[in-house]
């Protein structure tokens, strides 16, 4: 049997023997060409960086080599790393793996800002404070709410489709509260809206939209000001519990969807978006999405709050 000194100085020649036998290329993922991060080994046998993996069964649930279905490996939602290559990798080249890992924070600290290169989902109209319930099926939002989640940030930007801009100039942050996977890769993902923001320049990564953006705020007052703020908006809510007592159909199929008006909030200049029953009141009338894109952008709450009770003025005037 080996001594203690025997042992070691065995030990110290198989590191440099596995650095011998193996080059950085053999350690390569074939989708990346990159040095392999958190490796995965597809039921097939085939080994690929998690990331590039997940981009592929994004588009077709095959692995990316030798076509065999990957359905049921899909359908298990769990990628488990390949530990022995780890340790390889760990083992033969410390220096190049601990590279490869700063590139890959790197990247993730760039899709975690929030003002520039935000991802954006171009869909429908959502607002602050509300709930907004996406069905995401497309490989290229697949991949941004992936990323999204990675990051840390959980935070993307909605804004709605507008002729010969590719999406709208303003648009609403929303939050990811839960994602719930589907076997063949779908998501229903549960968000809500946050702060609203301008568009200031426009981009693209991997397929999806992004801009550089800055947030809104709505315009502070005081003193008489707001006294009549005040006023205006105490006479608004009224007319949209009226509304909401209305008792017509339509009205009633609202409160079941989208439950009942929020509660009044006591200081009404407390956030930079104004009371977050606005919000709501905008969300569930019948109103065209570009003049709800007018409300979103509008900075001053006095503003929103009298187009709204000239809208509910209009409503309650008609016969149920």
């Amino acid at each position: 049997p080996l001594d203690n000194k025997e042992e070691t100085a065995a030990a110290k020649c198989t590191q440099p023997c596995l650095g011998e036998s193996l080059s950085i290329s053999d350690l390569e993922c074939s989708l990346c060409i990159r040095m392999f991060f958190e490796p995965v080994t597809t039921p097939c046998g085939h080994t690929f960086c998690k990331e590039c993996l997940e981009r592929c069964l994004d588009h077709r649930p095959n692995c990316p080599l030798c076509k065999q279905s990957l359905r049921e490996y899909l359908r298990a939602g769990r990628y488990s790393p390949t530990v022995l290559l780890q340790d390889i990798m760990l083992a033969a080249f410390p220096t190049q793996l601990a590279e490869r890992r700063e590139l890959h924070q790197a990247e993730m600290a760039e899709l975690s800002n929030l003002t520039k290169n935000i991802p954006i989902f171009v869909c429908t109209m959502s607002f602050p404070g509300i709930p907004c319930p996406l069905h995401v099926f497309e490989p290229r939002y697949r991949l941004m709410i992936r990323r999204c989640q990675e990051s840390g940030s959980r935070r993307f930007g909605m804004c709605i489709f507008e002729n010969g801009k590719s999406f709208a100039d303003y648009g609403c942050m929303l939050e990811i509260r839960q994602v719930e996977l589907l076997a063949d890769g779908r998501s229903l993902v549960d968000t809500i809206g946050r702060q609203r923001f301008r568009v200031l320049s426009r981009g693209h990564r991997d397929g999806y939209h992004t801009a550089d953006i800055e947030y809104l705020e709505d315009k502070k007052v005081s003193g008489e000001e707001l006294q009549e703020l005040q006023c205006l908006h105490e006479s608004t809510y009224r007319l949209a519990q009226r509304f909401c007592e209305h008792g017509d159909l339509t009205s009633r199929h609202i409160l079941m969807q989208h439950g009942p008006l929020p509660e009044k909030e006591e200081d009404i200049q407390a956030s930079a978006d104004g009371p977050t029953w606005c919000w709501w009141l905008i969300s569930i009338l019948p109103l065209d999405p570009s003049y709800q894109l007018n409300l979103l952008s509008c900075t001053s709450l006095r503003a929103r709050l009298a187009q709204l009770q000239h809208i509910l003025t209009a409503l309650l005037q008609q016969p149920p």
